[in-house]
């Protein structure tokens, strides 16, 4: 095989091939890792508003501190 006018033998593409097998298994890595970060912020927020909604109820509030103009 030529590559940019250079003859690579089998040890050389398979180093190739091995590299963009990690770069892409490294991307699918990367990916669910910021989808397991997004979860769980969304998580958070939700448990720290059913915390909030459930203090205020217990306060006898309306659950908005700053009144009815926002």
């Amino acid at each position: 095989m030529t590559l940019f006018g250079r003859t690579l033998e089998g040890q050389e593409i398979a180093t190739l091939v091995f590299m963009l097998l990690a770069l892409v298994f490294w991307i699918i890595v990367w990916r669910g890792e910021r989808r397991d970060a997004r979860w769980f912020k969304a998580w958070n927020a939700g448990r720290k508003a059913r915390r909030d909604a459930e203090a205020a109820a217990r306060k006898g509030g309306s659950g908005d501190p700053r009144g009815p103009w926002g």
